[in-house]
């Protein structure tokens, strides 16, 4: 009852207007339970890299050794971080 006759003391803009701010705030609210999460960082053991990049393990130490390449140790052991690998790959123009 009290719904009815907020509505009929509205005008057609303020109804207007009112619907939009609704919709306008489900929306957002919507946008924001359904964006994309960032993925988390994925990192690489030294014979996934070896395998992925097709090398050996001694060109992998040289590339470590002049910064080409960053390696990440944890409990004694190297890992890569695939977007920093995949960020030094240039493309060759020919």
């Amino acid at each position: 009852m009290q719904n009815s006759i907020l509505l009929q003391n509205l005008c057609t803009e303020q109804l207007t207007e009112l619907i939009g701010n609704v919709f306008d705030t489900k929306f957002k609210d919507f946008q924001n339970s359904h964006a994309p999460k960032p993925e988390p960082e994925n990192l690489m053991t030294r014979a996934e890299l070896l395998a992925l990049l097709k090398i050996n393990a001694s060109t992998l130490f040289h590339w470590q050794n002049k910064g080409k390449i960053t390696a990440y140790k944890f409990a004694n052991k190297c890992y890569y971080k695939r977007s920093e690998i995949m960020a030094t790959i240039t493309p060759l123009n020919k």
